[in-house]
């Protein structure tokens, strides 16, 4: 699918849960959210449906997130679905690994084959105090099994901002040096209650990490379906990654959709413009009718997002767990 700026759309980031088991300082508050009930968030059929559409419209890479994706109920039946979808070349997976380890070998004979697990801290104490959950050992442990697995690749997402972690930043990128991980370092941006914290940029963290460890070599290759820009360290067994979209704004490469957890088809992560999807199907729209709206939909996706703008009505104003990771 081509939009109107020439871009190749061909990646579905799906949220099938805004509930999650962690509470991250910068995605929900404490007390957690008012999440979507039974009837509110979309069922399984419906996600299949809208899977098609998508696929009918050239899209063959679908991401599964949350909330915390491994929440759900019979979620491996979903991935299996998903992925007997004809056009549907790869599903991946985002989570906090909490679930990960008891779910893993299901998950790959399903048909997840890329697993992002998110992870801003290697101390157990400032763990608990970003997430409100003690449960580091846990995510550890999932990451170490999952690294070994032969028909997974492994990422680990870490969100890095100022007076908040970047402490950590030469301990997480110390992952990668023994097994084939890449880790991902995220420019924090500025949505939901991630305006608090203020962002470190790429450049930043390249010197952090040369300090240590000496000149950091650009890595060419294709490692996903997203915009990290990936580099080597000598000696190091998997690649550092850095997702820059505050510094380095690649919105006129963004080549992805998103779906909320309440059936919205969102166009840019940091705008509203969209398509209410549950609401058409509930009002009995068919399959080709839905394509034919989707893709008209895809093709007006925004220029850019707007993240030097302080307001407009066009700026998403929800937290990330209600929007999907």
């Amino acid at each position: 699918m081509i939009d109107k700026r020439h871009r190749g759309i061909e990646y579905l980031r799906i949220s099938v849960t805004d509930r999650c088991n962690l509470r991250c300082a910068y995605c929900m508050p404490e007390e957690g959210i008012s999440c979507l009930t039974h009837d509110e968030i979309l069922t399984f059929e419906e996600i299949i449906t809208i899977c098609k559409s998508a696929a009918k419209l050239g899209i063959s890479k679908i991401k599964l997130t949350g909330g915390e994706p491994l929440v759900r109920k019979n979620f491996i039946e979903l991935v299996r679905k998903i992925k007997a979808i004809s056009g549907i070349e790869e599903i991946t997976l985002t989570t906090n690994g909490l679930l990960l380890e008891n779910q893993l070998e299901q998950l790959v004979e399903a048909g997840i084959s890329r697993i992002n697990i998110s992870l801003d801290t290697l101390d157990r104490a400032r763990y608990k105090e970003i997430t409100r959950v003690d449960g580091l050992d846990t995510v550890l442990q999932a990451i170490s099994k999952a690294a070994q697995h032969p028909k997974v690749q492994i990422k680990v997402n870490s969100l890095i901002a100022k007076d908040f972690n970047e402490n950590e930043i030469l301990g997480l990128a110390e992952l990668a040096k023994n097994e084939p991980i890449s880790i991902r370092f995220i420019e924090v941006m500025p949505i939901g209650l991630g305006r608090a914290l203020k962002t470190i940029s790429k450049n930043e963290m390249i010197e952090i990490l040369e300090m240590h460890y000496g000149k950091l070599k650009p890595y060419n290759e294709k490692l996903g379906n997203g915009p990290a820009k990936y580099y080597e360290i000598a000696g190091f067994a998997g690649k550092i990654g850095f997702i820059s979209a505050v510094s380095e704004c690649f919105c006129e490469a963004c080549n992805r959709i998103r779906l909320t957890a309440n059936g919205y088809l969102k166009l840019c992560l940091h705008s509203t413009k969209g398509l209410d999807l549950k609401k058409l199907l509930r009002e009995g729209m068919s399959q080709d009718e839905l394509t034919k709206v989707m893709a008209e939909a895809i093709a007006s996706k925004p220029e850019k997002h707007h993240f030097g703008e302080a307001s407009g009505s066009y700026i998403e104003d929800k937290i990330m767990s209600q929007i999907g990771g």
